[in-house]
């Protein structure tokens, strides 16, 4: 086959008027999919997951079967559609680890992407490599021969009025299993609520946090809030310079001095995380600790103080720090 043929022979797999039905459903299934995933109040919906689901454990497998096995001589309809689940399940979870050692890592946007730039390229394949076989020898999903196939297994025309009865009831009971299958998938039980409260140190890791520093001189954090808690909060982010001694005698801390460095008003909607940058200044050389405190929804006010704001508060974190004497110059 010169290069002429072959380009007549893409040009032609590719006209609409071959495109092959079952290629058309998965490709507009996977548009829906993408829209319900990234469109706004869209992606609020159970929506998304019932586009989403067959996303991953069946269309990836179904398109690579597609292009592998183009003749319907190949394999039958059952061998077809189990294979289409098990390789996705294999497909899905290598695509993860190869995006595991790339600088994307194993996140939404990357898994989406590849996802349908592997399942698009599959169905490419699949669409050319069906259209150049003999028409006898195509894969089609015999859609046509399967209703009727299933109308006659269900209502026979000697069945008697009881038995379509039946078959009424089992083909209701069935698609009550099924809607009752998708209810619990995307009205999922909701679990232990929580609020991840965390700091961060330089290039954002957790490491490098500002423990020794001359006094006056601005130090900057990172802070993160996470909410868990099924509903969109108000949060409160406190910092105090702390300076507290332990006494070993009694085996008891005692908080001297707390003074309130500033405060952050932050909404952190369900499900999601929120960071930001904070400088802080601390100009007593006798603190010797840095406290964080995390109130959801309203804080307590100011006669609430040292042990029992700490104790008050919905989160706390802290820092021992030592802060040096500024340098006095001339």
């Amino acid at each position: 086959m010169n290069e002429d043929e072959r380009l007549d022979n893409i040009i032609t797999a590719f006209s609409p008027d071959k495109i092959f039905k079952d290629i058309i459903v998965i490709f507009v299934w996977l548009i829906l999919a993408v829209i319900f995933i990234y469109v706004p109040i869209l992606n609020q919906t159970p929506l998304r997951v019932v586009f989403a689901l067959p996303v991953v454990l069946f269309i990836p497998g179904y398109a690579l079967i597609a292009a592998l096995f183009p003749g319907n001589r190949d394999i039958d309809g059952i061998e077809r559609t189990a294979l289409s689940f098990g390789l996705s399940i294999a497909v899905v979870p290598l695509i993860g680890l190869g995006l595991n050692y790339t600088p994307w890592g194993i996140r939404l946007d990357p898994i989406v992407t590849s996802l349908v730039i592997f399942t698009t390229a599959m169905l490419l394949i699949a669409q050319y490599r069906r259209s150049i076989i003999p028409n006898e020898e195509q894969f089609h999903v015999p859609l046509k021969p399967m209703i009727e196939e299933a109308k006659g297994e269900l209502f026979p025309e000697e069945s008697t009025k009881l038995d379509r009865i039946l078959s009424i009831v089992l083909i209701i009971s069935i698609i009550a299993a099924i809607g009752t299958t998708i209810f619990v998938i995307v009205v999922p039980k909701e679990g232990e609520k929580f609020t991840e409260f965390y700091i961060l140190g330089e290039e954002g890791m957790a490491a490098d946090y500002p423990t020794k520093f001359y006094a006056s001189t601005p130090q900057n954090i990172t802070i993160g809030v996470g909410n868990h808690e099924y509903r969109d909060i108000n949060y409160f982010v406190e910092l105090f310079a702390v300076n507290q001694t332990f006494n070993e005698k009694t085996n008891t801390s005692k908080i001297n001095t707390m003074e309130l460095l500033g405060r952050k008003e932050i909404t952190v909607a369900d499900n999601t995380t929120e960071e930001f940058d904070y400088t802080f200044t601390v100009k007593d050389p006798d603190v010797n600790k840095i406290q964080f405190l995390l109130f959801a929804d309203s804080y307590p006010n100011s006669s609430v103080t040292k042990f029992e704001r700490i104790n008050e508060s919905y989160r706390d974190l802290h820092l021992w720090v030592d802060v040096r004497e500024p340098i006095k110059t001339g």
